[in-house]
């Protein structure tokens, strides 16, 4: 549990800078709503369950310190339009901001709190669909650094060591970012559980030897008939485990689930910065002025999903959360 990515402290949110990550342990003090929106938007924070309690807090200091709260909402909402814990969350907050500064401190404290129960009830489910010696394949980041501090895809594998199941972990770096590179491998060091990294385009061939036993991945908005959407690339990893007969799990808390959106075409896909892949660590890797496509997310249709799970249990198609 040691590894959190927030802390509300002094009247102010303490932030783990994710993007400093493994070569630094840097923390941002933030004070205003606008700080935490920038925050969530450059990827200090990520994680969709970990921008939601983000936000949640951003709207406490926003009370505190008698900013425009209709302002304030606005900003933090469109900070990451993909994740709707994000929005889940500021609607929550919205609920009791007649209240006053204590009780939006509480809400959003509470929201912390049940996103560790939460994933630790996630962790709990998907451990019993991970078979003893199982060679797991994971892409992002999941883990404790995009929650409350358990993880989702990367709580079940956390659980599933804990329970002494021998299983080894393969890591996508998860490109242009390489969140599985720079913080999964980060969080899997962290607990000393086995695993390699691989570049994303490895995946295939290694399904095709045999080598995986299993893919579970995050999610950062399920639509009502189980389409989800997760990091660039997910979907990729969905089709080679389809083809190759191997399971492909989602894991997810219920405040990720959007029943309002009938499929996953509705879930708006967040287009990022074109120097996230024109640059590495500020130096360009590619000719000027080269134009770039870089989505955020990308979308798994419902049925190549072999389970979802959620803190609820275990979910099987026909997927219907409406």
């Amino acid at each position: 549990m040691s590894l959190r990515p927030l802390k509300w402290e002094n009247d102010a949110l303490t932030m783990l800078d994710q993007r400093q990550i493994p070569l630094r342990t840097e923390y941002l003090h933030l004070t205003s709503s606008a700080d935490v929106a920038a925050a969530i938007r450059d990827m200090a924070v990520r994680g969709a369950p970990a921008i939601g309690i983000a936000a949640a807090y951003g709207m406490a200091l926003a009370v505190l310190h008698h900013e425009e709260l209709h302002i304030a909402d606005k900003r933090l909402r469109a900070s990451r339009p993909t994740a709707v814990n994000l929005f889940w969350a500021l609607d929550r907050i919205q609920g009791v901001l007649k209240d006053g500064f204590a009780a939006v401190l509480r809400e959003a404290q509470a929201i912390e709190a049940e996103d560790l129960a939460m994933n630790l009830a996630i962790g709990e489910h998907g451990n019993t669909l991970v078979p003893q010696g199982a060679r797991i394949l994971t892409i992002c980041n999941t883990g404790a650094l995009a929650t409350a501090g358990h993880g989702t895809a990367l709580g079940i594998i956390r659980t599933a060591h804990a329970a002494g199941k021998d299983i080894f972990v393969t890591s996508c770096e998860t490109r242009p970012r390489q969140q599985g590179l720079r913080l999964t491998a980060y969080e899997l060091t962290f607990e000393n559980i086995p695993f390699r990294s691989i570049a994303d385009s490895v995946a295939a061939s290694l399904m095709r030897a045999g080598e995986i036993d299993l893919v579970v991945a995050g999610a950062d908005r399920i639509a009502a008939n189980g389409d989800s959407a997760n990091k660039i690339g997910t979907y990729s990893l969905a089709v080679l485990a389809k083809h190759h007969g191997v399971p492909f799990y989602i894991a997810a808390p219920t405040s990720t689930f959007d029943p309002t959106l009938a499929n996953g075409d509705l879930i708006p896909i967040e287009e990022r910065d074109p120097r996230e892949l024109t640059e590495s660590e500020g130096v360009r890797i590619a000719p000027e002025n080269t134009p770039v496509y870089n989505p955020g997310f990308d979308v798994t249709p419902g049925e190549l999903i072999t389970a979802i799970v959620s803190e609820k249990g275990v979910f099987y198609p026909p997927y219907n959360f409406a």
